[in-house]
């Protein structure tokens, strides 16, 4: 891989790399000194156009933890915001000696813009562009639900994929890029996905896409899941009104107190709940549910960390077909 840009082209044999190497990676989280020397001596630069908290500090621990040095870069308050233009900006962090640019942009494409052309000569990480896509955030719930796949199978999570898992994705599909990478990867490993939501927030075209779609979130709990992902209501990119109220919408589409006890009434105990963050609790979720044991949100966080490690690993480490390094061995270079 140059660039991780999208996960509708990442093909079975990447993505399934990504998370083994991630596996990897989050041995070093556990022990007393979380760092690895692989990077050392390269540049990641953060250059972030949107507000971010997760995502930016994510990746910011994740090439700290393989050594490298990092660079953050706001729009607001930089030369961005005097209207400075995404070429001036990247041929900037070239002249810096940039190695990989993690980039988060209102406007869908601008990471592809960025890739395709000769402004920079880097590895380019897509950390979300406007409604198009987000595909570390994608991996990381492909990790976290591999590795509880995996377990409730009795497998060995290596090497293994999603295939026969039920996925349900409900809630603002229309606006999120979460939803869009998660199908297309969800697909490639093989698990079957079902987008629930009002039809106000599905996005033309969506029949053609890899997945069921349901307007019903009851039916779909009813017909059986594995995972359960709510998504974000993204009241800042609503300009009409998509649904006639919050309460309505809670009503409908929400994962609240009823249909977590509808789970154990199902009989469905090995049944995950997963959220990307920022939760806005009471509306798409109730807080029962995020806080349940079912409930995947922090294991989620933590396991971004490791994907994002294995992203920037796999990138900048020279060969692109190099395996993990051996996390004890570098535990000894870096004591």
């Amino acid at each position: 891989m140059k660039h991780l840009l999208s996960t509708e082209n990442l093909s079975l044999f990447d993505a399934v790399r990504v998370l083994d190497t991630a596996e990897e990676m989050s041995a070093v989280g556990e022990r007393e000194v979380k760092k690895l020397p692989a990077l050392r001596g390269r540049t990641v630069v953060n250059l972030f156009f949107e507000d971010s908290t997760r995502t930016r500090i994510s990746f910011e621990a994740a090439a700290k933890r393989l050594s490298a040095d990092v660079i953050n870069f706001a729009a607001k308050g930089s030369s961005v915001s005097k209207g400075e233009s995404l070429k001036d900006t990247a041929q900037t962090l070239a002249a810096m000696g940039a190695d990989a640019v993690v980039i988060r942009h209102w406007a869908s494409g601008a990471p592809h813009r960025l890739a395709a052309t000769d402004w920079i000569d880097a590895a380019v990480i897509n950390a979300g562009d406007g409604t198009h896509e987000h595909p570390t955030q994608a991996l990381l719930d492909a990790f976290t639900m591999r590795r509880h796949w995996s377990q409730v199978n009795g497998i060995e999570s290596t090497g293994a994929d999603l295939k026969g898992m039920r996925v349900a994705i409900a809630g603002d599909v229309l606006h999120s890029r979460v939803a869009r990478s998660n199908v297309w990867l969800l697909k490639t490993l093989g698990a079957e996905v079902t987008l629930v939501a009002p039809p106000t927030l599905l996005p033309i075209g969506v029949e053609h896409w890899p997945c069921k779609v349901s307007y019903n979130l009851d039916e779909t709990l009813e017909a059986g899941i594995d995972a359960m992902m709510m998504l974000r209501v993204q009241g800042e990119r609503m300009n009409a009104s998509f649904f006639p109220s919050t309460r309505e919408y809670s009503r409908r589409w929400g994962f609240d107190d009823a249909r977590l006890r509808m789970l154990d009434d199902l009989g469905m105990k090995d049944t995950i709940i997963m959220h990307p963050g920022p939760m806005n609790r009471g509306l798409e979720i109730s807080s029962a549910a995020a806080d349940s044991p079912r409930s995947t949100v922090l294991a989620q966080v933590r396991n971004g960390v490791s994907v994002r490690m294995a992203a920037l690993y796999l990138l900048l480490s020279g060969d692109s077909r190099e395996a993990a390094p051996n996390v004890s061995q570098s535990s000894k270079e870096t004591n």
